[in-house]
């Protein structure tokens, strides 16, 4: 009868393999956006001969080797990156303890038994008598074999398993989206600190020019040639500019903080940059005709669509619950009266236990559940259209900054040149007497302005390419 065992396993292992599965066909839902990312108007003309960016490596697409190590020490370091690892690594072990059950879970047990019984002899005539001895009886056992297997006729444990499989697997996109958002704001935070020592940098060279028109005017009210209202102004641009000072230092600090958060680690001084025109940070890409097909790509839509599939393998767990559960307890073995007999012949012993369980009322439990698989498959839908809706928008956005922002950096550009032509004539002309000194002030103020205008223009190309590199999904090589 021992022979008969693994024929008994291959027939269940089969019919588990054969059974139904009763979740839905997935498809991937349509993507509620055009087929083609915008362009003419205000979006940049595609260029025929630029790379796909989602396909650029970051160490390819940042080309400044202090910036690549602060975004290597940020991957190295970051705390939201090592939780979405730790995710992974759970959502992988859950997987694992689900997929198990698709298995027979094989044991193996041994007993030895000692009795020891009375015995009584009889009497002559019959009657029981006085005790007759002791007798020690002893039993000793092998099994092994299958507990509790469940035949998976209708596919639960199959679907289960799928669900967990596909939930490991967003858990890992998540890591992704994760690794490429930290990315791109590590090269947000460096672009927005070197934009601040910039910023810095020009109202301390403010300062000293509004130092120098102060202390004209202060020499010119005492000798009686300018007008109190004259040194009160100059007072006032002054005052100003050294607010300016101080806040700007503020925030080169407070910038300095935020990138040694992302990174998780402190970063050296010389891994900072100086100002924006300090080197070039990125390539210089821009992306040609990009089909919007690029976004199901995005690691956070592919996050999506992993947790959809996950709901629809859900249903067909569900499904099942409505169809009778049938288990397996099979063992073989041997038993004998001492151990040394133990694997004689004609110690074999066998055991099977198959087991069908179906409830027949449960106040409509099984139905909730699947209706509320049902519900959360179509939620799912719902997340994977919004999230697919989301990356058309943000890719969208960034190109349509990036079709304008050399005309507003030009323009800007051309306004610093002016104001700062404008403020050294208005200077000259209010010492030769031809100009009040309000039109110096106002001349003063204006390229002020100018110049802190367009550092904040080029930081925001430079940052546009980043935002490009985020949104069309990064390379991650």
């Amino acid at each position: 009868m021992t022979n008969r065992f693994p024929l008994l396993l291959a027939l269940a292992a089969s019919t588990a393999l054969s059974a139904c599965n009763l979740a839905p066909k997935y498809s991937r839902p349509e993507p509620a956006v055009p087929v083609a990312l915008p362009q003419g108007g205000v979006y940049p003309a595609a260029a025929t001969d630029a790379p796909d960016i989602s396909k650029v490596g970051w160490r390819d697409f940042f080309v400044d080797d202090r910036l690549r190590k602060v975004i290597q020490l940020g991957l190295d370091n970051n705390q939201d990156l090592r939780l979405a690892a730790a995710n992974v690594l759970q959502a992988r072990a859950q997987y694992r303890a689900q997929r198990a059950d698709l298995f027979p879970a094989i044991g193996v047990t041994g007993t030895g038994t000692y009795t020891n019984t009375a015995q009584f002899a009889a009497s002559s005539g019959g009657a029981v008598g006085g005790a007759g001895g002791v007798q020690d009886v002893q039993n000793f056992s092998v099994t092994g074999g299958v507990t509790s297997f469940e035949l998976d006729l209708f596919g639960r444990v199959r679907n289960l398993s799928r669900a967990a499989q596909e939930q490991y697997f967003a858990s890992s996109e998540a890591q992704r989206a994760t690794r490429v958002s930290l990315i791109g704001e590590i090269a947000s935070a460096w672009l927005t600190l070197a934009s601040d020592r910039e910023q810095l940098a020009i109202a301390q060279n403010t300062l000293k020019a509004f130092q120098q028109s102060l202390d004209l005017t202060r020499a010119q009210f005492r000798i009686g040639t300018a007008s109190e209202l004259e040194s009160r102004q100059a007072e006032t641009s002054y005052e100003s500019a050294r607010n300016d000072v101080a806040t700007a230092q503020t925030q080169i600090a407070q910038d300095i903080n935020a990138l040694q958060l992302l990174t998780g680690a402190t970063v050296a001084p010389e891994l900072l940059p100086e100002s924006l025109g300090d080197a070039k940070a990125t390539i210089d890409a821009l992306p040609g005709n990009v089909p919007s097909e690029v976004l199901l790509r995005r690691p956070d839509v592919l996050q999506a669509e992993h947790q959809l599939i996950a709901q629809n393998a859900n249903i067909g767990a569900a499904r099942a619950a409505f169809f009778p559960s049938i288990s397996l307890t099979a063992t073989v073995g041997s038993i004998a009266s001492t151990i040394g007999k133990l694997f004689g012949s004609g110690t074999d012993t066998y055991t099977v236990s198959p087991t069908a369980s179906l409830n027949i009322f449960n106040f409509g439990k099984n139905q909730a559940n699947l209706n509320y698989s049902k519900a959360s498959r179509d939620a799912a839908v719902a997340t994977y259209q919004k999230t697919i809706q989301t990356a058309f928008r943000e890719v969208a956005d960034a190109l349509a900054q990036r079709g304008t922002i050399e005309e507003q950096l030009r323009a800007q550009s051309a306004r610093a040149n002016a104001a700062e032509v404008a403020a050294r004539l208005s200077d000259a002309r209010y010492r030769a007497g031809v100009d009040s000194f309000l039109t110096v002030l106002d001349s003063q103020r204006s390229a002020y302005a100018a110049e802190q205008s367009l550092v904040t223009t080029r930081l925001t190309r430079a940052s546009n390419l980043v935002t490009l590199y985020r949104t069309l999904g990064g390379g991650l090589d």
